[in-house]
C-alpha cells in the first residue's frame, strides 16, 4: 500500500524520524511546519491522509486545520498527532472529524499500523456497493456516494458518523454494545475508549433527531449500548 501523505509537524527531529519511517514503507510524504503552510498545500493537492499535530506554532493550530479540512468538499482521513494526552483534547479532535488519535511519544510501528488501517477503510469504502441505498422512513443513506438525506434534505456527516450510522441502520432493532461499535467502526487497533462512541451518537442525534434529548431513531439501551429503532419502535 502506498500513497501521498501530508505530515503537519513543527518539530524537525520528529518530522525527520516519521518521514524516514513512512518513506521506507513506500509512502510519499510531504511536510508542512505550520497551519497556514498545511492549508496552502491543501489548496492545490489532495493527499490520501493527513498526520496532523495538534500543537502548532502561530495562530492556526491543528484543531483549526482539522476543522477546515472537514469543511471542505473532499473527504481526507486525518490522524491527530500530539504530545497532549488529555481526554478532552481527544474528544475535541474526534468531534471535529479526526479519524484517529495518537499521542507522542509513539512507536513508529504503531503509527504505521494506524495509517494502513485508516487507508484500508478509506479505500474499501470507496470501492464498495456503489449507488446502493438504505431507505428508513424519511432517512435515506447512499452507501456509494456516502450521502445522507433527511426529508430529502442533505445531512453533513463526518466519516465516522456516517460509518456508525450505517452499522446501526443496517441492523434495525439490533442492540450494539459500545465495544462492538468501536471494533466495527474504529477497528480492533483503535486505542480510544467507549466515550468515543457516546460522543458520535450525540452528534448523530443532533443532526437526525427532531428532539435529540428524546431520540426516536437512535435509541439507548441502558447498560448495553445503542440500537437503531425497529419499525415498531419508531
Amino acid at each position: 500500500m502506498s500513497g501521498q501523505l501530508l505530515f503537519v509537524e513543527d518539530d524537525d527531529a520528529i518530522a525527520a524520524f516519521v518521514l524516514a519511517g513512512l518513506e521506507r514503507e513506500g509512502f510519499s510524504v510531504a511536510r508542512a511546519r505550520t497551519g497556514p503552510e498545511a492549508l496552502a498545500y491543501l489548496q492545490s493537492k489532495v493527499p490520501e491522509l493527513v498526520l496532523l499535530d495538534l500543537m502548532l506554532p502561530g495562530e492556526v493550530d491543528g484543531l483549526q486545520v482539522c476543522r477546515t479540512i472537514r469543511n471542505g468538499e473532499v473527504y481526507i482521513p486525518i490522524i491527530m498527532v500530539t504530545a497532549r494526552d488529555e481526554a478532552a483534547d481527544k474528544i475535541v479532535g474526534l468531534e471535529l472529524g479526526a479519524d484517529d488519535y495518537i499521542t507522542k511519544p509513539f512507536n513508529l510501528r504503531e503509527l504505521l499500523a494506524r495509517v494502513r488501517a485508516i487507508l484500508r477503510l478509506a479505500h474499501s469504502g470507496a470501492e464498495s456497493r456503489h449507488r446502493e441505498r438504505l431507505r428508513l422512513g424519511s432517512l435515506e443513506i447512499d452507501l456509494g456516494t456516502r450521502e445522507v438525506f433527511l426529508d430529502e434534505r442533505p445531512v453533513s456527516l463526518t466519516r465516522k458518523e456516517f460509518d456508525l450510522l450505517v452499522v446501526l441502520a443496517s441492523h434495525r432493532g439490533r442492540v450494539f454494545g459500545r465495544e462492538t461499535l468501536l471494533q466495527q467502526v474504529w477497528g480492533y487497533d483503535f486505542l480510544g475508549d467507549s466515550r468515543t462512541v457516546d460522543v458520535h451518537i450525540q452528534r448523530l442525534r443532533h443532526k437526525l433527531e427532531q428532539d435529540p434529548a428524546s431520540p426516536c431513531t437512535i435509541l439507548t439501551v441502558h447498560g448495553i449500548g445503542y440500537k437503531f429503532a425497529a419499525e415498531r419502535d419508531g
